[in-house]
């Protein structure tokens, strides 16, 4: 814990029991709460001006609180993060409109796929003025028309602010690949995009992946991020429905990853319109991350594709396609994840955009 807080220039050694503040009194520190604290620590550790980041748990009533504790609701708790900033280069009013752009302020119960009050928004405010400026937001927030619902993100008094444990400070950074399936399933991203389309901002950003960095988690990790329709097929050699499938139709400009590993494997530059219902592409992004398999399942011999790396279970082939190649790689959405065009360079994919050129 004591690293965390260094990394602000030795911020502060000391929270407070009622307001948080550090002790230097160049900085200032805000606290918000946003469902899932990795997800609100990866977004605002990237702001100009903000000198450290620290999860963990405040409004509650138990002293020292465990994650298990606060997860299961029995607190009070939320999670949260304290943000410790430098007041002369990002002000406190651009952190609530940073803040707003990442979560529902819409939903009282919860954040996405989080629920429960130990997952609720709030704006926890350590000063008079904090206070006034978070409650001139949310009004301005409520009266912009972007919600049909009311905002109900609480503003409340800043209390004691309990550090999370240890394994969860830049979980986003120690586990890329599990916060990455997190945080896709979770639909936060997705919510984002409706609501804020381009302004939306503080997306993670994932690191370059190698060979080696196409990972497969553990089955119990794969039962917790994937649906379960994604665990039946790419587990469990299972077939989702055509023409009720998320990409079938997408026509979008972007790459398809499987959705275990993020190894890239296919591009909207091959992709066509089969009549099958499936996503179809005419041949493989990168066919080294592509392994062919005899299927004699169903009482006829087909040829199974997977990801080399994940050993996920994709699709079939076959070869009645079109030119140039004559295949039909006829793929599951539900294996896949889409990285749309303006995305690919945050997320780690920057050097397949120039494939993507006319």
């Amino acid at each position: 814990m004591f690293n965390k807080i260094m990394k602000g220039m030795l911020v502060m050694l000391i929270l407070s029991p009622f307001t948080g503040f550090a002790a230097d009194a160049k900085y200032d520190v805000a606290t918000f709460a946003g469902g899932c604290f990795w997800c609100v620590e990866s977004a605002f550790e990237g702001i100009p001006g903000v000198v450290s980041v620290v999860s963990g748990y405040t409004g509650g009533t138990k002293e020292n609180p465990t994650y298990e504790e606060v997860s299961s609701g029995t607190t009070g708790h939320a999670e949260a993060v304290q943000v410790t900033f430098d007041p002369k280069k990002v002000t406190y009013k651009q952190l609530l409109d940073f803040f707003w752009r990442q979560i529902d302020p819409t939903d009282g119960g919860g954040q996405f796929v989080d629920r429960g009050a130990q997952y609720r928004s709030a704006v926890f405010y350590h000063s008079d003025e904090q206070k006034r400026l978070a409650e001139e937001s949310k009004a301005a927030l409520e009266k912009s028309g972007r919600y049909d619902k009311p905002v109900v993100t609480e503003i409340t008094k800043a209390g004691t602010f309990y550090p999370a444990e240890e394994y969860h400070q830049d979980y986003y950074r120690k586990n890329p690949i599990r916060y990455k399936f997190y945080r896709h399933n979770s639909g936060r991203d997705q919510y984002l995009r409706k609501i804020w389309g381009k302004e939306t901002v503080g997306s993670f950003k994932l690191p370059r992946y190698t060979a080696e960095g196409y990972r497969k988690p553990g089955s119990e990790t794969l039962k917790k991020v994937l649906s379960p329709l994604q665990y039946e097929v790419t587990q469990e050699e299972g077939t989702e429905p055509p023409f009720k499938n998320e990409y079938w139709n997408n026509h979008d400009e972007g790459i398809y990853v499987d959705v275990v590993s993020g190894e890239p494997l296919f591009s909207s530059r091959d992709k066509y319109d089969s009549g099958t219902g499936w996503p179809s592409f005419t041949r493989p992004l990168v066919p080294g991350n592509i392994v062919k398999k005899t299927d004699s399942s169903f009482f006829m011999t087909r040829t199974e594709v997977r990801s080399a790396h994940a050993d996920s279970h994709l699709g079939h082939v076959f070869d009645d396609g079109p030119a140039p190649t004559g295949l039909r790689y006829c793929m599951n959405s539900a294996a896949m994840r889409f990285i749309p065009r303006d995305d690919m360079e945050k997320e780690g994919y920057g050097q397949f955009l120039k494939l993507l050129e006319k």
